[in-house]
């Protein structure tokens, strides 16, 4: 168990009708606001009406940035930097899910940096300095709106990476969620496979000993997660089940869960080799990884946890060996997440072939190793994509 520090410094208004706090807060930081969207959502279900009318009646100057990706590009950080250097933005209001979220974090700090935002992900140079980062959720999913992380692509070189630092935490998040009503039945599930990872990957399966008291807390996020996620794909209008998932999103990355064990995630980092390459959703990557993952992995020594995990969240069988056990929690999240949730399952029924999967591989292990709960070579990693095939 490693000792820790834990402060998360977002404050949070979560309900409906929140939105008449969103110019005072803003206020605080400035009146020239950035405001960041994606490719017109929030047009479309009336949130963009309800915050530019709140930002109007607080006399703020806005500027936009529209059409942020799904895999939000280097190369729209650097628009929005140069947005926020040219208009001599206060601070940056994103509205939209974990995408716009995301680059939106990446602006702040490439605003004060005169180079191409990409040095910053790759750590070519120190994030010195950052606008304020305010937002407005619109999918339960990755938590940035909670976290002080983002992650960045660059199509030119076919990579991925975080961008991680104490700047980049939001100063204030607005969690509404009647605003993911109109949320696919897909991305809800995408989000929801997210939310999961973020747990499995980081905390929840992991060489270190953890604190019991947390790891009971993840295995009710877990289970908030299976029970809310086929009612939200169904009934897109629960209140309780979009409520339960926004939640459970934020807290599943919000730094509380890493109190006392955390290691690299090595099903994200083999995740972004197949986005950085193919730009396929996030969550879809890591549910078609995850259970191979485990699978390639299962042995003595990774079987105890993978069989604690089905037995206190899918009730598998406690008497079961811990091998018989943990094939059998294996089986329950794939059917969770190829059956309950209608997932797509494979790599092949996406378009994507093993062409890439030896250098994908290397860059997933930089050159080395991959590590995480079962440190991985490349070999074993591509061995992992093509279990996906």
């Amino acid at each position: 168990m490693y000792n820790f520090i834990f402060q998360n410094t977002t404050k949070i208004y979560f309900g409906e009708n929140r939105l008449g706090h969103l110019g005072e807060e803003l206020k605080q930081y400035g009146t020239r606001v950035l405001l960041t969207y994606g490719g017109g959502s929030i047009k479309k279900i009336g949130l963009y009406d309800k915050v530019t009318e709140e930002l109007k009646r607080a006399g703020l100057t806005v500027f936009e940035l529209s059409g942020i990706e799904p895999n939000p590009r280097h190369t729209t950080v650097n628009k929005g930097a140069e947005l926020c250097k040219k208009e001599k933005i206060d601070v940056l209001l994103a509205v939209g899910g974990g995408s716009t979220i995301d680059c939106t974090k990446a602006i702040a700090a490439a605003t004060f940096y005169d180079g191409d935002s990409w040095d910053l992900v790759t750590h070519k140079a120190p994030v010195s300095k950052a606008l304020p980062v305010l937002t407005v959720l619109t999918l339960a999913a990755t938590g940035s709106e909670m976290d002080a992380g983002g992650v960045i692509s660059n199509m030119d070189t076919n990579e991925k990476y975080g961008l991680i630092h104490p700047l980049l935490q939001p100063k204030v998040s607005f969690l509404d969620p009647t605003n993911t009503y109109s949320v696919s039945a897909f991305q809800t599930a995408c989000g929801s496979a997210d939310i999961l990872s973020h747990i499995f990957d980081v905390t929840y399966f992991t060489a270190t000993e953890k604190m019991d008291m947390v790891d009971r807390i993840m295995e009710d996020i877990i289970k908030t997660v299976i029970k809310y996620a086929p009612i939200a794909v169904k009934e897109p209008e629960n209140y309780q089940a979009r409520a339960n998932l926004m939640w459970a999103a934020s807290w599943a990355l919000n730094g509380f869960l890493q109190t006392g064990a955390f290691q690299a995630a090595s099903c994200h980092a083999m995740e972004h080799e197949l986005s950085a390459f193919y730009d396929i959703t996030h969550g879809l990557g890591l549910a078609i990884l995850t259970p191979r993952w485990m699978e390639y992995i299962l042995d003595e020594s990774t079987a105890p946890q993978f069989k604690k995990f089905g037995v206190n969240v899918f009730g598998v069988d406690a008497s079961l060996s811990d091998i018989d056990g943990a094939k059998q929690a294996i089986v329950c999240l794939n059917d969770f997440l190829f059956k309950t949730l209608g997932l797509q399952s494979t790599l092949t029924e996406i378009g994507i072939d093993d062409k890439n999967f030896k250098v994908m591989a290397k860059k997933a292990c930089k050159g080395d190793v991959l590590k995480g709960f079962k440190h991985l070579t490349p070999e074993d990693v591509e061995n992992i994509f093509k279990m996906c095939l």
